[in-house]
């Protein structure tokens, strides 16, 4: 078994993550921002680099992302990437976003880039909108107005879970089936997100809907919540393109890399139903 890094092993898919390759037999190495540390901790500040270079002692694999919050993803995930090179990781597993690819230029584009031309074996996977961005991010319209607030229209998304996000992951670092391969990740499914509000509602027994708001009214609530203006601006950009239908495209990655289907939105409903009540 191998001993890997997880960058982002607090968040969302990271903790899932951390649970999945644990499962499999391997000793995972939790980086974290956070000042105090339990013994599987190393800390990390990708915004400084400061601990990048402990974090790789004795590493053989690693799991890179860019925490949320930042516009210029290239310039914290390339120390990253420079590092497993340096140290000639055996693998390394890349998560950016489905469409990063559109636009070389792009921040994300420009990480994956380096990860591709840096002869590491690698795999790139790109996941559609998260499903549990409504137990998180959009979680505050639901439980003061049980409402879903969004200037998406009626666009259709192939919303994944972001357990299936780890599963991949997780494969893809226990095996050497997919080297050398990037894959966008999305659900079994493409539904609205007045289809979502009604899976929630069901799964709760509560009313919530989905109101179509403006991309200004979007950002104003964003700056005010006290998101930086440039990360406000770049999240009413991808929601726009979500909107344009970027996001309702599906693909069988999840299926053929896993071995099973992935999670629908009424299960997920199911799974958390109690962060809505």
């Amino acid at each position: 078994m191998s001993k890997i890094l997880v960058v982002g092993a607090s968040g969302t898919v990271g903790s899932e993550l951390v649970k999945q390759l644990r499962a499999k037999g391997h000793d995972v190495v939790r980086a974290t921002s956070k000042a105090q540390l339990q013994p599987d901790q190393v800390h990390v500040n990708l915004a400084t680099g400061e601990g990048i270079n402990e974090a790789f002692q004795g590493v053989e694999k690693a799991f890179f992302l860019c925490p949320p919050g930042y516009t210029n993803q290239h310039e914290l995930l390339g120390p990253l990437i420079g590092k497993a090179e340096e140290r000639q990781l055996q693998k390394v597993v890349l998560m950016t976003a489905m469409g990063a690819n559109a636009v070389e230029a792009a921040p994300l584009r420009q990480a994956e880039i380096r990860l591709e031309r840096s002869g590491l074996r690698y795999n790139i996977i790109r996941p559609n909108w998260f499903m549990q961005n409504f137990n998180s991010f959009w979680l505050q319209g639901i439980l003061q107005a049980n409402t879903v607030f969004l200037p998406v229209g009626d666009a259709r998304a192939s919303f994944i879970d972001a357990r299936d996000i780890a599963a991949v992951a997780a494969e893809l670092l226990d095996t050497n089936r997919f080297d050398n391969q990037d894959f966008d990740l999305t659900g079994g499914e493409s539904i609205s997100h007045d289809e979502a509000a009604a899976l929630i509602s069901q799964a709760t027994g509560k009313q919530i809907r989905f109101q179509d708001i403006t991309p200004q009214a979007m950002l104003d609530g964003l700056l005010q919540a006290g998101v930086p203006a440039d990360y406000a601006q770049f999240l009413v950009m991808i929601l726009g393109f979500l909107k344009q239908g970027a996001a309702e495209r599906r693909t069988d990655a999840v299926e053929k890399i896993t071995g099973r289907a992935p999670i629908g939105f009424a299960q997920y409903a199911r799974d958390y139903r109690t962060a809505w009540l």
